[in-house]
């Protein structure tokens, strides 16, 4: 197979897609035990307070009003988690 160029390096194709596949398989395992949903106190505890109330307004987490408590999906705050984000927006 090919090469893939980066800024810093030349990586092997197949060795991109090993780690790929690889960091996949972690985060799978990782997250395997979650709830598909989680309390409003559970999630400003797991990923801070601040950064759920600014996914919140921005749009990219869904607030789930049950009676007596708000819940948030625990895949979509993962995925928030892990994704780099422009905090001058």
């Amino acid at each position: 197979m090919g090469w893939l160029n980066f800024s810093d390096k030349c990586v092997r194709y197949s060795t991109f897609l090993n780690d790929v596949a690889a960091t996949v398989v972690h985060m799978l395992k990782q997250d395997a035990h979650d709830p598909e949903f989680i309390s409003q106190n559970k999630a400003f505890a797991m990923f801070g307070r601040g950064n759920v109330e600014r996914w919140r307004k921005q749009g990219k987490v869904t607030a789930y009003k049950r009676p007596g408590k708000v819940e948030y999906r625990t895949a979509d705050l993962r995925l928030l988690q892990r994704t780099q984000q422009d905090y001058f927006r």
